[in-house]
C-alpha cells in the first residue's frame, strides 16, 4: 500500500502554518501553534487517531487565537484530504462516543468529498483559559471544507466546558481513524457513484 502522508504550509499576512501528517502512524505528535489550548487539543487528535503528525504554526496571536486557529483547520483539513489519495479501500465512515468525566461528545464522520459540518454543542463557559472557545466551531467548519468530510458533532451533555471540547476532539480522531482503515473486503471506492474524490 502506498504510504498515505502529505505535507502542506500555507503563508499569509497573518499567519504561517505547517503541517505534516501521516494517516497510517502511531500517536507520534509535535504540535506548536502558539495557541496553548489548540497545542492540547491536536495533540489529543494526533495520538488518539493514532496519526503521526507535525503541526506548526506563528500568528498574529497578539491580536487574539482566531486566525491562527482557522487556519491550522484548513491545513490540517487539506494535509487530510491530500494524504488520502484517491480513497481506494477505505472504510469511509466512521463514528465514535467518547466520555470525558461528565461530558459525552459523539461525532460521526463520511469521507465523502461533500463537506458539512453539522456542530450541537453548547458550552457553559466562553473561554477556556484564554482559548475563545467559539473557535471551536471555526476550526472543525474549516477541518471540513478542506478536507471535504461531512463531520457531525453532538456533545449530549457536560458542565465542564475544557471536558467537553477534549471529548470533540477525541471523538474526531477515532472516528477519522476508523473512517480512513482499509478494508480488504472493499474493491475500489465505497460509493455507487464510484468516485470518492
Amino acid at each position: 500500500m502506498t504510504e498515505r502522508k502529505a505535507h502542506q504550509k500555507r503563508k499569509t499576512s497573518e499567519t504561517f502554518v505547517e503541517v505534516e501528517l501521516a494517516i497510517d502512524g502511531s500517536g507520534k505528535s509535535t504540535v506548536d501553534t502558539g495557541v496553548p489550548f489548540l497545542d492540547h487539543m491536536l495533540d489529543l487528535f494526533v495520538r488518539h487517531g493514532l496519526f503521526d503528525g507535525t503541526i506548526t504554526a506563528k500568528g498574529d496571536t497578539h491580536i487574539d487565537d482566531h486566525h491562527t486557529t482557522e487556519d491550522v483547520g484548513i491545513v490540517l483539513g487539506q494535509v487530510v484530504q491530500q494524504a488520502l489519495g484517491d480513497k481506494k479501500g477505505i472504510k469511509r465512515y466512521g463514528s465514535s462516543f467518547i466520555p470525558m468525566d461528565d461530558a459525552l461528545a459523539q461525532v460521526v464522520v463520511d469521507v465523502s468529498n461533500r463537506p458539512h459540518l453539522e456542530f450541537r454543542a453548547e458550552f457553559p463557559k466562553e473561554k477556556v483559559g484564554t482559548f475563545d472557545v467559539e473557535l471551536v466551531h471555526e476550526f472543525l467548519w474549516k477541518f471540513a471544507l478542506e478536507s471535504r468530510m461531512n463531520v457531525h458533532v453532538i456533545v449530549h451533555y457536560g458542565h465542564n466546558t475544557h471536558h467537553m471540547i477534549e471529548a470533540i476532539f477525541k471523538g474526531l480522531a477515532r472516528a477519522l481513524d476508523e473512517a480512513t482503515q482499509i478494508d480488504p473486503r472493499v474493491t475500489g471506492v465505497p460509493s455507487t457513484k464510484g468516485s470518492l474524490s
